[in-house]
């Protein structure tokens, strides 16, 4: 069996990740260390075109719920406009023109003026 175990060693594993991450020799590819590079950039330009913008939109939005205030104009998810008229931890009671409605806090999706 010329000394080699199945099992590798730390060294072995290193030794060959070090040779896929060395330069080509001679008519060689470009490399793993180029492919290496180019799928972490591509992972951070997804993050700071896609992600990121997103979760910094979700906490605007989620200090905008905790200020809400009695009188406060909100529009919910399902296109409902009106005012709050009570409020609790979980739930609003808004009122949209003649009809008072309870609906969950969460499900709040825009709000669109401040009490004054």
């Amino acid at each position: 069996m010329h000394g080699f175990s199945d099992t590798p060693s730390g060294y072995h594993v290193i030794r060959d990740l070090l040779f896929f991450l060395a330069p080509p020799g001679e008519g060689g590819g470009a490399g793993l260390g180029i492919f290496f590079f180019q799928m972490l950039a591509f992972i951070a330009i997804i993050y700071f075109l896609m992600i990121r913008p997103r979760v910094q939109q979700e906490k605007r939005h989620r200090e905008r719920l905790e200020r809400l205030r009695k009188g406060d104009e909100v529009v919910t998810a399902g296109g409902i406009v009106g005012k709050i008229v009570h409020m609790n931890d979980k739930e609003l009671t808004i009122r949209s023109g003649e009809a008072k409605l309870v609906i969950d806090r969460d499900r709040i999706a825009e709000v669109r003026g401040d009490a004054s």
